[in-house]
């Protein structure tokens, strides 16, 4: 039997791959995608998922959510805008308004109901539990959990790409999708829910080659080579932001996904009790508690992957 998946993205580049790779396991079944704020606007966000979701032919339910984060941006952080470069009179981006070589779908809709009413809505009446991954900021269930705790008892598993221990990537300490809305993930890992997180240190682990996106632009699938495309960008704003020629990135989403579907790609992990920090500094970053003796884990928390592994599964499910 398929696992039963909630989605909850802020399509973006790596969430797409994410995606792709979720609608294309025959071992899961997305129930439906919930978009929030982030990497864009939520409106551009939607836009993106229901376009990319026509584009693989799929009737997943899409579900518009959050527009901003619970607490933060009310007093204590204002939004950056999204980060460009200029390189040769070239705009460069990691994640563009809209995604490259998409139609408007003629037909596919946001649902009428938010994102935030349908994980109460479908954990409330849930017959079996369902997986929730986390590939953006966690407003949308840190929001559903706040109204109806009771949802947590129908979710098997939170499992959440982000969080770092030894990286950062949006400050000196923390990762963008906790640092957006830090009092959400820690709603959530006040739940009791069991939980993964996917921080950094494990996507930064596994990044994905320019020969790898030959690879699979070689599938000859719409969704092998938009990967490939987007595997491509990122790797050329790396390069532009640091300087160099790089020929890798890391695609941290859909990782995610894969550990949903097999945990094995994931090759280190420390069960450990994490906390977020909410203010100063060290805003939205994971502290690992390693005191003596050690308090009770409440997640598990991936340091290393296997690319190898990683690039099997793409090719398989984006195949």
């Amino acid at each position: 039997m398929a696992k039963k998946i909630i989605l909850d993205v802020d399509t973006g580049s790596d969430d797409a791959v994410a995606i792709m790779t979720a609608l294309g396991c025959d071992d899961l079944e997305v129930v439906g995608i919930c978009c929030v704020w982030g990497n864009l606007s939520v409106e551009d966000t939607t836009e993106n998922t229901l376009r990319l979701v026509s584009a693989l032919g799929k009737d997943t339910p899409v579900y518009k959510g959050a527009p901003d984060a619970i607490a933060k941006y009310l007093e204590r952080a204002e939004k950056a805008p999204l980060q460009s470069i200029i390189k040769d009179g070239k705009e460069i981006r990691i994640h563009y308004k809209h995604l490259e070589g998409l139609e408007e779908p003629v037909d596919k809709k946001a649902e009428e109901m938010d994102a935030v009413s349908f994980y109460i809505d479908y954990l409330k009446h849930a017959k079996e539990k369902v997986t929730v991954i986390t590939v953006a900021p966690m407003t949308n269930i840190g929001l559903a959990l706040s109204a109806v705790p009771s949802i947590a008892e129908n979710i098997e598993e939170l499992i959440i790409m982000g969080g770092t221990d030894r990286l950062g990537n949006v400050s000196e300490c923390a990762e963008a999708n906790i640092w957006h809305d830090p009092e959400a993930a820690q709603i959530a890992l006040n739940a009791g829910i069991p939980t993964t997180f996917v921080a950094l240190d494990a996507t930064h682990s596994a990044p994905l080659t320019l020969d790898d996106a030959e690879e699979l632009r070689g599938l000859g699938t719409f969704a092998g080579k938009f990967t490939a495309r987007i595997i491509e960008q990122r790797t050329e704003f790396d390069s532009a932001r640091d300087g160099v020629e790089l020929t890798s990135t890391p695609v941290h989403d859909s990782l995610a996904v894969c550990a949903a579907i097999d945990k094995s790609v994931i090759t280190e992990y420390e069960d450990c009790n994490v906390r977020i920090a909410l203010s100063g500094i060290a805003d939205g970053r994971t502290i690992i508690d390693r005191r003596t003796p050690a308090p009770e884990p409440n997640c598990r928390f991936a340091t290393k992957a296997s690319h190898d592994k990683y690039m099997e599964m793409l090719k398989k499910y984006l195949g």
